[in-house]
């Protein structure tokens, strides 16, 4: 009788003890989280004067002190400023690897512009502040602390899993995937890629809507608009005007709307969305996931830039010069237009629609060139769109149902453009998944006092690392 009361006991004080050391462990994790978030975005990554180097470092360290081998650890990149972090967690070998890529680079950020200094990390109001909040320095946090937390735990997948966190996505000529593709592509090679800076996760204040997954980008590609001519004195005007040659063209682009595109991923976007809205939104939106579109419906969505860019492929005017003194006529006007080409689309064929829609053979068109570290041309090629694989939706769908019960996965395209397209063209399908909802009225990526919600961040900690075990826990 002694002995069962005894048993008993045992049994219960252990029950009563796992609740405690759970929460105790995921009260380490937020912190590890945490201290890593801010080292992150107390480190300035901008192109003009940080050093994405000194981030690459500090979270190859990290990844040390949580217990990966040297060799598993890569810092490498073109030059001392941009060097990008690769590290592998070993599995089993059963399958394919995943590759999991951030960019470590943030835009510029004035302290005069913000309320907060962008460079230190500040908790204030249920937020986080500082440059990188957004994009995209909570999800290379997230992705260092849980590869940390998963090898602590001694996880052992039945796949390697590999991290890369990279250079130059925000600009400057030294983008890490794309160097690392080139030069080291058994580094990354993968069966497929999830990418946190896209696959939005949408809320409206505490109303969680839709989790993004991002399987599709539009090309990004600028054109030069330039009209020359010999100029003369301002006093003796002529018609034949650089700037009115120019300004001419641009309001003919103004007016051009490219032809209406709707692929697989687009598709699903309105379906997806169909059912979640009312009205004559609701009705547009199954009408232009028709074959094929309804002409009125697209035109309708079309008044709303968002919708615009997901039909179509768009062109716009952005930076614009000309003239070389106020009492002289131009002898120079340019404009730079920058173009986001619908995936599968010929950027050739752009290049001689707006040939067509400028109409004046004084007005010259012609490609911007990319330029890797070395001085080559980057070649513009179409950006092709990722098959929706059923072992990532399927990891998707169950992730959600356990965490936010009934919030729909929606398939989006991009209409911006982000380091997906280099892993794409290289034949590696890429799924963005951000992992953390976002207030779709409150977008501060790039803008200042730029944000992420507290509780939003550590919730995409646990997301993450649930979709990482269900993509790569044994079968």
């Amino acid at each position: 009788m002694q002995r069962a009361m005894r048993w008993t006991l045992s049994i219960c004080l252990i029950a009563a003890c796992a609740p405690c050391g759970q929460t105790q462990a995921q009260e380490q994790t937020k912190q590890l989280a945490h201290d890593i978030f801010k080292q992150l975005v107390e480190i300035n990554t901008t192109d003009s004067v940080g050093n994405v180097t000194t981030a690459a470092e500090a979270m190859a360290q990290r990844l040390r002190d949580g217990g990966f081998a040297e060799g598993d650890i890569k810092v490498a990149g073109p030059n001392e400023r941009k060097k990008n972090l690769v590290a592998r967690f070993r599995g089993t070998g059963k399958r394919k690897p995943i590759l999991f890529i951030g960019h470590l680079d943030v835009v510029e950020a004035l302290r005069s512009d913000w309320t907060t200094d962008p460079l230190e990390f500040i908790e204030k109001d249920g937020y986080f502040y500082g440059r990188g909040t957004e994009d995209m320095k909570e999800a290379d946090a997230i992705l260092v602390t849980n590869f940390i937390r998963l090898k602590k735990e001694g996880y052992l997948p039945d796949r390697d899993l590999i991290l890369a966190l990279t250079a130059d996505e925000e600009g400057g000529s030294s983008n890490g995937v794309d160097w690392l593709l080139r030069g080291h592509r058994d580094w990354v090679d993968a069966e497929y890629c999830i990418n946190l800076d896209a696959g939005e996760f949408e809320k409206d204040k505490d109303k969680r809507l839709l989790a993004g997954i991002q399987a599709s980008e539009k090309v990004y590609v600028d054109f030069q608009f330039e009209s020359l001519n010999p100029g003369g004195h301002s006093s003796v005007p002529s018609p034949d005007n650089a700037i009115y040659h120019l300004a001419g063209a641009l309001s003919r682009l103004q007016s051009f709307s490219f032809p209406t595109k709707i692929n697989e991923i687009t598709l699903n976007y309105f379906e997806r969305n169909a059912a979640m809205t009312t009205g004559q939104i609701s009705a547009d939106m199954k009408a232009v996931a028709k074959q094929p579109p309804d002409p009125a419906a697209v035109q309708r969505l079309s008044a709303a830039p968002y919708y615009n860019s997901l039909l179509r492929t768009t062109c716009v005017a952005t930076m614009l010069s000309g003239g070389h003194a106020p009492n002289a006529l131009p002898q120079t006007a340019r404009a730079n237009v920058n173009c986001r080409i619908f995936p599968g689309e010929d950027p050739e064929e752009v290049h001689k629609t707006l040939e067509r829609v400028a109409n004046d053979p004084k007005v010259r068109i012609s490609v911007v060139p990319q330029l890797t570290p070395d001085g080559k041309v980057v070649p513009v090629v179409p950006v092709p769109p990722s098959p929706l694989l059923p072992e990532v939706t399927q990891a998707m769908e169950k992730v959600l149902k356990n965490i936010w019960p009934g919030v729909p996965l929606v398939a989006t395209m991009s209409t911006g453009a982000t380091d997906g397209r280099y892993t794409r063209i290289a034949g590696i399908p890429t799924y963005g998944i951000s992992c953390m909802f976002f207030d779709k009225n409150d977008n501060r990526a790039h803008g200042k006092d730029e944000r992420v919600g507290v509780q939003d961040f550590y919730d995409g900690v646990e997301f993450n690392y649930k979709l990482m075990k269900e993509l790569s826990s044994p079968r």
